[in-house]
């Protein structure tokens, strides 16, 4: 008898996600809007650092663009082609977030060291308050989308973004400081460096990440033999074997599991008991989608499992 629950809990999530795309709209503005501030900034006073910036910040603007795509189609409800939904498109936006960092970390790279041997004539001074204002724009941004990401890797990757972007004024604030103060001119090119490097590290934690939903590995912060004990724990349940962790989305965990029910059970009792075991999974663990398959007695193994056993018996 299989046990499915995939309502419970629809409606804060739909509350979530509306706050998501809330978040998501007002940072895209503020970044497309100072994008056009920055590249005239770059232009103007000759700073790699600046463009730099805008460069990432373009990719800021098509990644929120992403997070605000993937965002609708994950409250799309689900469909005969698409049983769960469209859940997975927010994993898939922030991957495709992931590989919009690596593209930007190469070409801030390529520039830089163009630059490094031939510095241009920065205007440190312009640079230096187009910077400042740039840190105000990826800070609010950031601290917007940090308020309502959750545990959704899409908002996240949005969030990294702002803050591998504040990060990045930071660097154009202490290249300007130094060209202004000391004319060093060298140190545009050095901190974008540096900026690219800061893009790269944010880019493979967001597309490992990514990848291990994708793979359908075991979610964050989850393990699988603890859910199995507090599942045998309790007091109706006999044994508990082919159980199975995994995320429809990033914020969004899953399982399934055989449960052999003790004594002779009918199909009511039977089903009382799976309800109360999935209350018991999404109170303590967060699992809101759960299929449990209920039994009066052990199943055979599954030929993955022999297979195992036959193996570790060789050995």
């Amino acid at each position: 008898m299989a046990g499915h629950d995939h309502a419970h809990g629809d409606g804060h999530q739909h509350i979530g996600r509306a706050t998501q795309r809330r978040a998501l709209w007002m940072s895209l503005v503020a970044n497309a809007g100072f994008m056009v501030v920055e590249v005239v900034g770059g232009v103007a006073f000759h700073s790699l650092a600046l463009l730099a910036d805008a460069a990432h910040m373009l990719s800021d603007v098509a990644g929120l663009g992403i997070a605000l795509i993937a965002q609708q189609l994950v409250d799309r409800p689900a469909s005969a082609r698409h049983t769960y939904g469209l859940q997975r498109s927010e994993v898939l936006g922030a991957q495709a977030n992931g590989l919009t960092l690596l593209a930007v970390a190469g070409w801030i790279t390529f520039e830089a060291v163009r630059r490094i041997g031939a510095p241009a004539d920065v205007v440190g001074g312009g640079m230096l308050v187009v910077a400042v204002l740039g840190l105000a724009v990826n800070l609010g941004s950031a601290v917007i989308l940090a308020r309502a990401g959750g545990a959704s890797l899409n908002m996240r990757g949005a969030f990294v973004h702002m803050a591998v972007d504040a990060a990045g004024s930071v660097g154009a604030i202490a290249a300007g400081v130094a060209v202004v103060v000391w004319g060093a001119n060298w140190v545009d090119p050095a901190v974008s460096i540096l900026i690219a490097a800061l893009v790269l590290w944010s880019a493979w934690g967001l597309l490992r990440d990514t990848t291990r939903v994708l793979l359908e590995a075991t979610p964050k912060g989850l393990d699988p033999p603890t859910v199995e004990a507090a599942l045998a724990d309790a007091e109706d349940v006999e044994t508990v074997h082919h159980l199975h962790l995994w995320n429809l989305a990033s914020d969004v965990p899953a399982l399934s599991a055989h449960v052999v029910l003790r004594g002779e059970v009918t199909l009511h009792q039977a089903q009382e008991s799976g309800e109360r075991l999935k209350a018991m999974l999404d109170d303590r663990f967060g699992i809101e989608h759960a299929t449990l398959e209920l039994e009066c007695h052990p199943c055979d193994p599954a030929p993955d499992e022999m297979n195992r056993g036959a193996h570790d018996h060789t050995h």
